[in-house]
């Protein structure tokens, strides 16, 4: 059948694009007031552009095609998180803090979960600029309002650190083949597989790699860190890190997983990932990836968040219908038009019913009427249409 979609490619219903859109202009709206600033990308750009600096996992995610005027090969945006990285960069080319935030559709060549989209609303908000810690504290911080206002609060919000992993990864000599076998197993933390990989690891790379995976919940977990870990200054760094924004975060739900290394291609110090009372998979995910804005020729400290304005909606009650329509009939009379404006600008919805569609003005959602009473237009209810 001509009419149907592919696979993992959903249409938005009349109900369903209320509540993302009422969600949407509800976000962006405390992005706005929090001074971040809205961009949007286009939704094609170049592929050299579009996954500069984001890794192999962004690349394969990314449709591709070829430009019919340049001959160029150009990709459908699978993340807008590069792109906003470039106008950061070279757009905006600001000296101090940037905060920006986008929200638009992304295509992915597969979904990633079985009942995920391919089509996700990617909402996020970016910082530019600012190096330190409280960079780090405000997105965070920023993620939690954004999913309290979406009615679906945290539950909790796990916090890791690439810079660990980088570090023993290199104390171990791993060659970059088994460096991402490894990563794959720490994610999966699949501990007797790992053992088997670390195998001809030398002390005490070998210790502290199988460690991580355990090194899991409250601020706690960072004493153990790094009584368990090697003790050198590049290690030291990524933990003094985190128990700041333990301490910076105590009101929040944040926990800490040392071997959750999402991103790990892309970001580039803390990264996180929060999730709902009932939701098993991540809500949002974010991080710091200052070594993005390199790739664009100019390097910019750089952390943020993203998440799906689909699988967020999905989450939310079903939503408040809106109050129903006002049938006008279609007349001339300047009162009449005068009235429509009138309750438009109250923000009625007026439908005007146009000739031969008798009966039907209630699928229409109209439940009320204009009718002429005397030398005025008075609203009543609209019944049996």
């Amino acid at each position: 059948m001509r009419w149907v979609l592919p696979d993992h490619i959903q249409d938005a219903l009349p109900s369903d694009a209320y509540r993302l859109e009422s969600l949407r202009r509800r976000l962006l709206d405390a992005f706005r007031l929090r001074g971040y600033q809205l961009v949007m990308p286009p939704l094609l750009e170049y592929l050299d552009s579009l996954t500069t600096g984001a890794g192999k996992d962004l690349e394969l995610r990314t449709f591709k095609l070829v430009d019919q005027l340049s001959g160029r090969s150009m990709g459908v945006r699978a993340d807008m998180t590069p792109q906003v990285t470039r106008i950061d960069a070279h757009l905006l080319n600001r000296r101090g803090v940037s905060r920006l935030c986008y929200c638009g559709s992304v295509l992915h060549t597969l979904p990633s979960t079985l009942t995920g989209t391919r089509e996700p609303l990617q909402l996020g908000a970016e910082l530019y600029g600012h190096a330190g810690i409280e960079a780090d504290v405000e997105i965070l911080r920023l993620l939690a309002e954004v999913l309290r206002l979406a009615e679906v609060p945290a539950s909790r919000i796990d916090i890791g650190h690439v810079g660990l992993f980088h570090a023993l990864a290199a104390r171990a000599g791993l060659v970059p083949g088994r460096e991402e076998e490894l990563f794959g197993l720490m994610q999966a933390k699949d501990v007797p597989e790992l053992r088997r990989v670390l195998a001809d690891v030398a002390e005490p790379a070998r210790s502290a790699l199988l460690a991580l995976p355990e090194l899991y919940g409250g601020p706690e977990v960072l004493a153990e860190a790094a009584a368990r870990l090697p003790q050198d200054a590049e290690i030291a760094g990524p933990l003094a890190e985190l128990s700041r924004l333990a301490d910076a975060l105590a009101d929040l739900p944040v926990s800490f997983d040392l071997a959750d290394l999402r991103g790990y291609h892309y970001h580039s110090g803390v990264v996180f990932a929060a999730y709902g009372a009932e939701s098993p998979a991540a809500l949002a995910l974010g991080g710091r990836y200052d070594r993005v804005g390199k790739a664009f020729g100019r390097a910019r400290p750089a952390t943020g968040f993203s998440l799906d304005l689909r699988e967020l909606a999905w989450h939310l009650p079903a939503p408040v219908a809106p109050a129903g329509a006002i049938l006008a009939p279609l007349d001339g009379d300047a009162a009449l038009a005068a009235e429509v404006s009138r309750l438009r600008a109250h923000g009625e919805v007026v439908l005007v019913a146009l000739p031969g569609h008798e009966g039907t003005w209630n699928e229409a959602g109209c439940d009320r009427q204009l009718v002429k009473r005397g030398d005025r237009w008075a609203i009543v209810s609209l019944q049996g249409e």
